[in-house]
């Protein structure tokens, strides 16, 4: 079918197969982003879901993600220390909430929190619900259902936990845990009551088949909130030398992922402050959600610069899935 077809398809209710998203990566960009783009304007309006996250816990992780700055395998001079207290995290709440952001999510190093560290945190939780009117998020590891169902009773509402790449991939990636225990705490945290945000990091070495077979899997299980990464790499990791991604690589991309799922809130993350243009172009081909402001080791994007932007590209700051 043509790219015309594919999207009158989708916009029918019809569900893209890996064969045919395989043939849509192919398609003229211009085309597709320009298809993309008209899906999501059916599926999400004009509604650009902006969150911002705050490195709660840094450094000293026992995974050897290749990517990653604060596993301790490498030695990158990322920062290190332990739970930021509850008076640290309610301010810069209040500051990105007062800046008209909408989700604040609470990221720690680490494969899991301790039990003292989920108690800490729910009341880190509870003070941001009591404090502010933003919505918060946890991004911990690799959780059971006991620990989400605390954090959602603290007045959590969803839980990120990236597969990263596609299951064939992932063992290239990292090998100290596995993609069945990614997909094992995705459950429990929907088990628990919160909704999910999970993605992958593009750039690592993967296929554009790796990333279609990995948002096929994010829509079996269900999630409907896929960050996506583009690698930044960084110094002392393994993946320091390997070549960035470029524009329009990354709207190729998000353009097919809203093909896959074309309801859902595709959001640029990590990596976007090496775009000459730090997204716009993406934000023209299916994206339509963004983490703001600094990211767990690197620097990110000002809110402000980012709520100009939505307002020039028509876009109106509104909780999505």
């Amino acid at each position: 079918m043509t790219v015309q077809e594919y999207t009158e398809y989708v916009k029918q209710g019809g569900s893209i197969s890996r064969e045919q998203a395989l043939e849509l990566a192919q398609a003229p960009l211009e085309e597709l982003c320009a298809a993309a783009n008209a899906l999501r304007k059916q599926f999400c309006g004009n509604a650009f879901d902006i969150c911002t996250i705050i490195n709660a816990k840094s450094g000293k992780c026992s995974e050897n993600c290749k990517f990653c700055a604060q596993s301790a395998h490498y030695h990158t001079g990322a920062e290190e220390y332990a739970m930021l207290d509850t008076a640290s995290i309610v301010a810069q709440a209040q500051h990105d909430d007062q800046r008209g952001v909408l989700r604040y999510s609470l990221v720690t190093a680490g494969k899991r929190l301790t039990e003292k560290e989920v108690e800490q945190e729910c009341e880190s939780i509870r003070a941001v619900r009591a404090q502010t009117g933003i919505a918060v998020c946890i991004s911990n590891g690799l959780l059971d259902e006991t620990a989400y169902r605390k954090l959602h009773d603290a007045g959590a509402t969803r839980v990120h936990n990236n597969l990263e790449t596609s299951r064939r991939y992932f063992p290239s990636v990292c090998t100290t845990h596995s993609y069945d225990e990614k997909c094992a705490a995705i459950r429990a945290a929907q088990a628990a009551g919160l909704s999910v945000c999970s993605g992958g990091i593009v750039g690592m070495g993967e296929t554009m088949e790796d990333r279609i077979d990995m948002v096929l899997e994010l829509r079996e299980l269900g999630v409907r909130s896929i960050p996506v990464n583009m690698l930044n790499p960084v110094p002392g990791t393994p993946y320091e030398h390997l070549p960035k991604l470029t524009n329009d690589d990354m709207c190729r991309i998000v353009a097919v992922f809203r093909f896959l799922i074309p309801d859902a809130s595709i959001r640029l993350a990590g990596g976007r402050g090496l775009l000459p243009d730090k997204g716009r172009a993406c934000f023209c081909s299916g994206a339509n959600a963004a983490i703001s402001g600094d990211m767990l080791t690197t620097a990110g994007i000002t809110v402000e610069t980012d709520m100009a932007l939505l307002r020039e590209l028509g876009y109106v700051p509104r909780k999505c899935h």
